[in-house]
């Protein structure tokens, strides 16, 4: 998230673009207060006016869209659904899903507690559903990448595309998709709320986990490969170097030909030791992007240190307002 906080209204033009990250962010879930219908272009109209209130000099805000928001009459984007649980997953109903997400970013958590209290008393139509806020440790720009040490002292972002124009070909919706014309140069985002089992996770030796992870903790790689450069696993097929269940090797077993995905990760600490990891990512095809990763990705050594207990699916429309008469025609 980043760029001109006074930019037109969409999701994807502060949710995705560039590699520099705010230290806080609130993922908030809202929907409509009048149930039993979709909201329509105007009620939509009210959020995206409120969203663009709410920006200023120590906050931006982003927007995107959930399944629930779509009707009769309106065109959903092919992919977006709620999202399913996966394998290991405890999803709770109370904190997954919603009409529509927000997110309020800025460098200090009083600046977005206070504006997203602002956006929430000014939406009567909409009302909170679940929210959960997130920050970023020792967050920094290396190498066109935003890196952060999560809640496991893993540097997390290496794996993220270093360019503009890889960002947009990982992340937005080409026309030759099949997706509705409003929806070009949008984007599907995926949010998962996973509790690390931390207590767990620290009994292993730092050698163990690294091993888990398929990385060392700075960001280095098992087989002596720099953190600049991707290694070649067919070269290790035995997993000696890097494990076969490891994390990485699961997750994108050929680093030269990385999933299409862009993650935009937050850390989260809730009290009474419910620590873990705001997962985010943005995709321009779902099934391509985070669902082959997903799967790939079951029965992987680091699974049961892991539990995803809310989140959802949403779609990050083009930026500007034009998307919302052209989705929304009712």
């Amino acid at each position: 998230m980043s760029g001109d906080a006074h930019a037109p209204v969409g999701g994807v033009s502060s949710l995705v673009s560039g590699a520099s990250l705010p230290v806080h962010q609130r993922f908030l879930a809202l929907d409509r207060t009048v149930r039993g219908r979709a909201p329509g272009a105007p009620a939509l109209r009210e959020l995206a006016n409120a969203t663009a209130t709410t920006r200023g000099r120590e906050v931006v805000v982003g927007l995107a869209l959930g399944s629930g928001v779509f009707g009769a009459g309106s065109l959903r984007p092919r992919q977006l659904r709620e999202m399913p649980a996966f394998a290991g997953d405890v999803l709770d109903v109370s904190v997954s899903h919603g009409d529509v997400l927000v997110e309020l970013g800025g460098r200090t958590a009083a600046a977005v507690e206070a504006a997203a209290g602002q956006l929430v008393a000014s939406l009567p139509s909409w009302r909170a559903r679940w929210w959960i806020d997130g920050f970023r440790a020792e967050n920094r720009v290396e190498g066109g990448r935003g890196l952060a040490r999560n809640p496991f002292h893993f540097t997390e972002g290496f794996g993220n595309p270093a360019t503009e124009r890889e960002i947009a070909n990982r992340a937005l919706v080409r026309a030759d998709q099949g997706e509705p014309d409003w929806a070009v140069g949008g984007s599907y985002q995926v949010v998962r709320n996973i509790r690390f089992a931390i207590e767990l996770w620290d009994r292993d030796s730092v050698e163990d986990q690294e091993k888990i992870i398929g990385r060392r903790r700075d960001g280095r790689w098992l087989d002596g490969t720099p953190v600049g450069e991707d290694p070649n696993f067919a070269t290790d097929p035995q997993g000696k170097l890097t494990p076969l269940d490891s994390h990485v090797r699961l997750a994108a077993p050929d680093r030269r030909n990385p999933p299409p995905i862009v993650r935009r990760g937050y850390s989260y600490d809730r009290g009474n030791g419910d620590k873990g990891l705001i997962f985010s990512c943005f995709q321009r095809d779902l099934t391509k992007g985070f669902e082959a990763v997903q799967k790939r990705l079951e029965g992987e050594a680091m699974a049961k240190y892991l539990l995803t207990t809310g989140g959802g699916y949403f779609f990050a429309p083009p930026p500007g307002d034009d998307w919302i008469d052209r989705a929304f025609h009712q």
